[in-house]
């Protein structure tokens, strides 16, 4: 190998372990050096070093994980973009303000009315934005990325504190 070609490589790269059956480029458009002057004395020393043939190691793979799940079954989670993790996180905030705007709809209709119905219905409209987001986190799991968003969206407009909204800091 050049030592142009060796910033493209690194040590274990000819490990026997690692080989996927296909060749690598390099050696593939150019014999070593070593191989073009051949003799018939190193003919027989070079086939005894040859490793072994794609087939003999797809087989060998075969045997070893006859008992694992092909790689190719299990479904690996998607990551998310730069742009809709960013998506996620404003959503995320504007479901911890809805939360704070029932919090503080709660702390100003409760003296009004100890009403063991209001504050329950108060207590519900609190956990809301919270188990509406992980809900849909959670059920959009294996879903397109706009199916997840349209759920959170969805979930911004029905769960408006209006009774903070309306009345905002003018209070009852």
């Amino acid at each position: 190998m050049s030592r142009a070609d060796d910033a493209f490589a690194w040590d274990g790269d000819n490990d026997p372990t690692l080989d996927t059956g296909a060749e690598h480029p390099n050696e593939a458009a150019a014999p070593p050096a070593s191989d073009a002057v051949g003799s018939a004395e190193s003919a027989p020393a070079e086939s005894a070093e040859e490793p072994e043939s794609a087939a003999d190691v797809a087989d060998e793979e075969n045997e070893e994980s006859a008992g694992e799940v092909p790689a190719g079954d299990v479904a690996e989670p998607r990551r998310m973009g730069d742009v809709a993790l960013v998506a996620l996180g404003v959503l995320g905030g504007v479901y911890a303000l809805w939360t704070a705007g029932w919090i503080a709809t709660a702390l100003r209709m409760r003296p009004l009315a100890p009403d063991a119905m209001l504050t329950a219905s108060l207590a519900l409209a609190i956990a809301a934005p919270i188990v509406w987001f992980l809900t849909s986190w959670i059920l959009t799991r294996r879903r397109l990325p706009w199916v997840r968003f349209t759920a959170l969206v969805a979930g911004i407009v029905v769960l408006v504190p209006w009774p903070f909204v309306m009345l905002g800091a003018v209070g009852l």
